[in-house]
């Protein structure tokens, strides 16, 4: 089963990372920050370091484990995570390389269910995890820490 990895990126500003994916016949969708893990990826958390290096040129700080999402054909790690700085236009990954696979916009969207709620988050799964955690004040800038 293949493995992937994914951050809720947290910013300074209590705003999340997202990466706006325009694909040609289909309407826009946003994605969290990640990917598939590799066989040389010491951990998953290795995994997810590597991905939002070549994706967004940045450093994360993984707070913990926030979701999984299961399909029969790949489990995805949701984590969640802090970041101060990054530049998405020194990204390295090997998909940017790739006019097949449409365009890329890193975009930042408040940590709020309005600012959620003005974008196509996938899978629709997590999105709804993202809504309940921020109505139950889990990603509020004063919660306690994930573990």
């Amino acid at each position: 089963m293949k493995q992937r990895v994914r951050a809720v990126l947290i910013t300074p500003r209590h705003t999340m990372l997202a990466i706006k994916r325009i694909r040609p016949g289909i309407p826009a969708y946003w994605v969290l920050p990640g990917g598939g893990v590799e066989g040389s990826d010491e951990s998953l958390e290795a995994a997810l370091h590597r991905e939002v290096w070549e994706e967004i040129a940045g450093r994360a700080e993984i707070t913990g484990l926030f979701h999984t999402v299961e399909s029969d054909s790949e489990q995805q790690y949701i984590y969640l995570a802090r970041i101060e700085k990054w530049n998405f236009d020194e990204r390295s990954g090997p998909e940017f390389a790739r006019d097949d696979r449409g365009e890329y916009q890193l975009e930042e969207i408040p940590l709020t269910t309005e600012g959620l709620d003005t974008i196509d988050l996938k899978p629709e799964e997590l999105a709804e995890t993202i809504r309940e955690a921020i109505a139950d004040g889990r990603l509020n800038p004063a919660a306690p820490e994930q573990s």
